[in-house]
């Protein structure tokens, strides 16, 4: 017998894919025992809003207004607060951690670039090296070019929000670190296009989108890493077995946890390099174009920005209930 079939499938699929944990609380990264985290501010407010991490978010605040800077005290506040639970979690993890840049930002590449410098400046006040930080940023043409241009002072990004096949191929190009394909949101939208309640992991168009995702990057010998994020369901996850990296949800992980059948390997760069794949040319016209024919990916970007903006302005709406 395979001894891979004695282990139960969280353990299995940290033997071909590195099993990042999508939560900020600290009781659940010690549980599941990932090699990455990432945050962003939903999870950031989910969790400090639990006793044992308010602390966090007072001491959050008192260095914020002794910056002595009013008109920026919010964010000062919700950048400390960021990297105060990014720290935490990287004292539990081997690892990288992700921290968003505010997604209101999304068209500002330059604005990007500062924010994202000054998060990077806060983790290394903390005596965090950079190589453990990937900045989290919307995967719009201007996030993009943000990017690439913080790629080359080392600053290392997770370019988010990505649900077209367009997005992933400017990211490669750019040279970023790492790309965050949303599996569940991809179905999410074809499920309600179609009336279908339900498709067959295989048939998944989710699960389609990351797998032509990696073997492009991985046929053209592309570095960026692919990791498939926003998962709906544990036949998502198996059908990705393989893929560089999966950030998953403690509800997803417990299930990963409680099954001992065996996981096989779905994806694999030697599979990839077999394949017929055309390289595809692009430029800024290109992408705005063909994200523009996608209707999917351009409903669902716009819609994750002004989600991830409206979490961001619940932690703000917290945190000025505390300084008021």
């Amino acid at each position: 017998m395979d001894q891979t079939t004695t282990l139960n499938k969280l353990d299995q699929l940290k033997l071909m894919t590195v099993v990042v944990a999508d939560t900020g609380e600290f009781e659940r990264v010690k549980q599941y025992a990932p090699e990455d985290a990432t945050t962003n501010p939903s999870l950031i407010l989910k969790a400090s809003q639990q006793p044992q991490y308010a602390i966090l978010t007072d001491q959050a605040i008192a260095w914020a207004q002794a910056q002595h800077d009013p008109d920026h005290l919010l964010d000062n506040t919700i950048d400390k607060l960021s990297v105060s639970f990014g720290c935490e979690l990287l004292k539990l993890i081997p690892g990288k951690v992700s921290t968003e840049v505010d997604a209101r930002l999304s068209f500002d590449t330059e604005a990007t670039v500062e924010r994202a410098r000054r998060l990077i400046a806060l983790y290394e006040h903390e005596g965090i090296a950079r190589e453990r930080i990937l900045i989290k940023i919307a995967s719009t043409w201007e996030g993009i070019k943000a990017g690439e241009i913080l790629e080359r002072e080392g600053i290392h990004c997770n370019l988010t929000l990505l649900f077209s096949f367009i997005q992933a191929v400017a990211c490669a190009e750019a040279g970023i670190t790492l790309i965050s394909p949303f599996v569940g949101r991809i179905l999410d939208w074809h499920k309600k296009q179609s009336g279908r309640d339900s498709y067959p992991a295989n048939e998944d168009p989710g699960v389609l989108s990351v797998k032509s995702i990696y073997n492009y990057f991985k046929k053209f010998d592309y570095p960026t890493i692919v990791m498939g994020a926003s998962f709906r369901n544990l036949g998502e996850i198996e059908e990705l077995a393989g893929c560089d990296r999966l950030t998953i949800s403690p509800d997803l992980l417990k299930g990963l946890m409680e099954q001992q059948t065996a996981l096989p390997q779905k994806l694999s760069i030697d599979s990839a390099r077999t394949m017929d794949i055309k390289r595809l040319e692009i430029n800024e016209s290109t992408f705005r174009w063909l994200l523009n024919e996608d209707a999917m990916a351009t409903e669902k970007l716009a819609e994750g920005i002004r989600l991830f903006s409206r979490d961001l302005e619940k932690l703000e709406h917290a945190i000025e209930s505390k300084l008021t």
